[in-house]
């Protein structure tokens, strides 16, 4: 994982005017199921940081005498390359290091390096807030500055370009060829500064099992930002040879001695994160894309691969806790990827497909109310109170309110830190990048995965959308259970659609139908919500300082859904009226 200091310097290929052309990282690593690019920096000594974090710009005398471009020395490995990175307690490390299966299997007692590293951005964060990263690091006496980029699609995969400079200073006029052009004269008339740093002690061992050879790292240390500070506590293990499911064996036994912890979030997110004092944050899934000649297998993958990511991606925020995004995104990640795996089952009986909904259903229940309590905090009462100012009661309730919100949160970082989730998310990514799926499909059944998905799509869609239709008959008179289960289907259909309508993007079809689709589920959406709230005032009945303004709440409620039915039916009505894009009428258009 770590290069000699020896390791001569290459030069990257230039462009005709001189500058250092960016090399698309070929090695590849897997986290958690996912390939990205590595991070070539890893591979060399991080700089020396003096206190206060201030830069010494005086250069090396052993320095290269003349600054010129670095290519990735990542970029000069053609080999595959997976790796998982595992979160853990930072008092279990040693306990993880001694645990058997390392012990027994482990070649020596392996090597030990101190790494450091600093960012860079402008006091404004021009840099971050532009999907860019810039950061100086030292090898020997070589100093290395690498501009990254933020990927569109997966923030996994990100462009990155390296030069070598002449001391720990960074030289913007080096990355600037890789900076946007509309950005260029902000950061010429801005100073750069040091961000944060990072500070890394790592013990590095190769164990060999029967089914492969994995090479394991402890990272223990911290990033520093002013006088903040955020510990640095993780495993990664690395596949040097054999098969991939080695380095998910020797994961999952790690979980049995301890709470281990798919991440995905790069220590240049927490950094500057912990400069601007500032929680995780959350994120909504990004855009799905799906290749209309896609195979049906491949879709699976890539649906399955889009769920995970966001579950990880939400993650961070909703154990912080600060953020309640964090835990609706980790909510609308498990439906997602629920039903994800409710759709493969269209295919056939799927062994594991019963195990995983299982495990995904636990834990969405142990997030639900912490997520009801966040709205009825966040939104219902604030609202209502303001809106009724001579009632009595609203601060009580609020108090009261916020007891069970504190109860909800305790449950839901319970399951989080609960050795049952790691072991889940582990087997989840197995799962999704070994396409475990093959192995479950019946023979009889096989054949579907190489047929179009766009032939698949058509069917599926068609019958939610049929569902939804027969629901939602006499939808004026439903009562609250009928629309309750029209909403059901509703949503199921718009998690279909995001999956699987990608498959007729080009048309403008699909995009008018998705947003009266969402537009539906969002007004059925807040119907429901009226419902959990009356549900938790239930819970809150025996609190006698807040009785005027639970009352006032219900009867606020109350009246706002008849308002609500009007608006409900003529949603409905815009929803039936859409031309559906993936009718074969609409094809020939």
């Amino acid at each position: 994982m770590l290069k000699s200091d020896a390791t001569p310097v290459r030069k990257a290929p230039s462009a005709r005017d001189g500058n250092p052309v960016a090399k698309d990282n070929k090695r590849t690593q897997v986290i958690a199921g996912f390939f990205r690019q590595r991070e070539s920096a890893e591979l060399v000594a991080e700089p020396v940081i003096v206190e206060g974090a201030v830069i010494d710009q005086t250069p090396s005398q052993d320095a290269e005498p003349a600054t010129e471009p670095l290519r990735s020395s990542a970029a000069a490995h053609a080999a595959g390359e997976i790796e998982l990175k595992l979160l853990v307690h930072a008092d279990r490390m040693a306990h993880f290091n001694a645990v058997p299966v390392i012990a027994a299997n482990a070649r020596n007692k392996g090597t030990r390096k101190h790494l450091k590293s600093v960012y860079y951005d402008t006091p404004e964060r021009t840099l971050r807030r532009n999907g860019l990263s810039l950061r100086v690091r030292q090898s020997g006496a070589r100093f290395v500055q690498t501009v990254k980029t933020d990927a569109v699609d997966d923030p996994l995969r990100r462009s990155e370009w390296e030069a070598s400079v002449r001391s720990l200073a960074p030289d913007l006029a080096l990355a600037m060829p890789f900076i946007p052009e509309k950005l260029r004269n902000s950061l010429a008339a801005q100073p750069l500064e040091a961000v944060f740093t990072a500070d890394i002690h790592r013990h590095a061992r190769m164990v060999d099992l029967p089914s492969g050879t994995v090479e394991i790292a402890f990272d223990q240390g911290a990033l520093t930002a002013g006088e903040r500070s955020l510990p640095v506590s993780e495993i990664e293990l690395e596949l040097k040879s054999g098969s991939a499911s080695t380095i998910y064996e020797i994961a999952l036994r790690l979980a049995e001695h301890g709470v281990v912890k798919p991440s995905i979030r790069t220590k240049s997110a927490r950094g500057f994160d912990l400069a601007a004092d500032k929680p995780p944050s959350a994120r909504r899934p990004g855009k799905f894309r799906l290749d209309p000649s896609v195979t049906l297998d491949e879709a699976f993958a890539t649906i399955l691969r889009s769920c995970f990511l966001h579950l990880l991606q939400s993650l961070p925020a909703a154990e912080d806790g600060r953020n309640p995004e964090g835990v609706h995104q980790l909510r609308v990640s498990l439906r997602r990827l629920r039903s994800a795996l409710d759709l493969m089952r269209s295919v056939g009986a799927l062994s594991n497909l019963d195990a995983l909904r299982s495990e995904v259903r636990w834990l969405a229940q142990d997030l639900s109310a912490a997520r009801d309590w966040d709205v009825f905090q966040i939104e219902t009462l604030p609202t209502i109170a303001k809106a009724c100012p001579s009632v009595a009661g609203f601060d009580a309730l609020g108090r009261a309110a916020a007891g069970r919100q504190s109860d909800a949160y305790r449950k839901a970082h319970g399951a989080l830190e609960d050795r049952r989730c790691a072991v889940f998310l582990i087997g989840l990514g197995s799962w999704i990048e070994t396409r475990g799926w093959r192995n479950d499909v019946a023979a009889e059944d096989l054949g579907q995965l190489a047929e179009p998905a766009v032939n698949f799509a058509q069917r599926i869609l068609s019958e939610q959308y049929a569902k939804v239709l027969r629901r939602g008959r006499r939808f004026k008179s439903l009562p609250a259970e009928g629309l309750h289960r029209v909403r059901l289907a509703t949503k199921r259909l718009r998690y279909l659609g995001e999956f699987l309508l990608p498959l007729f993007a080009d048309r403008k079809s699909a995009r008018k139908f998705s947003r009266r689709l969402a537009g539906l589920q969002e007004q059925l959406g807040a119907f429901n919500d009226m419902a959990v709230t009356a549900s938790l005032l239930d819970g809150l009945g025996a609190e006698p300082d807040g009785a005027i303004a639970a009352a006032a709440i219900a009867g606020w409620q109350a009246r706002a859904s008849i308002g609500v039915q009007p608006a409900l039916q003529g949603t409905w009505r815009d929803f039936t009226a859409a031309r559906v894009p993936w009718s074969r009428q609409t094809q020939q258009d």
